[in-house]
């Protein structure tokens, strides 16, 4: 078994002296876990910061079993905000949520697409929003939408919040500002919070996962 495909690094660990297993999101094959060989050498390190866009090539003596990665650096995402702590915790609290929620080996272009954007937009003023609205993109994708352009949907209630397993929450004011661009620190948060409290109930909590500590590094930033 073989293909070739981009995609972008979402964990890494050591497998042996020299070698690491790698979770990266593909474009045609989704979420692929394998082996790199020579992995942890000094020239390939730096292949394998979180975030990096990689080309894979990918072999395996059958479709189930475990693979094998060579890499090639396509784009050194990770590096570019080793100095800036927000964006470089934004970078690993996207992935961190990929990694737990993706199913392994499910194909989703518009996801990889979404990401994509994302990572690109970081490097713009206001890459918070858009950060944002890429954790709705994504619970959208995962299978629960908030529609937040018709508030008086069967979802929302007028007093503008929304029921989720039996419990209310409210939703942030800044969703409905026409300048979204223009936002504090408290509203930022509680933006955050309320895409936190969308995945944990739907996703995390049913799943018994672990909600990751980098989105809740990134969501103190703004307390």
């Amino acid at each position: 078994m073989y293909w070739r495909d981009e995609g972008y690094l979402l964990s890494k660990n050591n497998f042996n002296e020299n070698s690491i297993i790698i979770e990266a999101f593909t474009l045609k094959h989704g979420k692929y876990t394998g082996i790199v060989y020579g992995g942890s050498s000094r020239k390939q390190k730096r292949n394998f910061q979180i975030g990096n866009k990689i080309l894979i090539h990918w072999k395996s003596k059958g479709e189930n079993k475990t693979g094998y990665f060579n890499v090639e650096l396509v784009n050194p995402v990770g590096p570019l905000y080793f100095d800036d702590k927000k964006r470089s915790v934004a970078l690993l609290a996207a992935t961190s949520i990929l990694k737990i929620l993706l199913p392994e080996r499910q194909i989703n272009e518009k996801i990889y697409n979404n990401f994509e954007t994302m990572i690109n937009e970081l490097k713009l003023e206001y890459w918070i929003k858009q950060y944002i609205h890429w954790e709705l993109s994504l619970i959208k994708e995962l299978g629960y939408e908030v529609n937040l352009d018709n508030i008086d949907n069967s979802k929302i209630s007028s007093s503008k919040s929304i029921d989720i397993n039996a419990k209310e929450f409210k939703i942030p004011k800044i969703f409905f500002k026409k300048d979204f661009f223009i936002m504090n620190n408290y509203e930022i948060n509680e933006a955050l919070n309320f895409n936190k409290n969308i995945i944990m109930e739907n996703f995390i909590i049913p799943n018994k996962l672990k909600f990751p500590l980098f989105r809740n590094i990134l969501q103190n930033y703004y307390i």
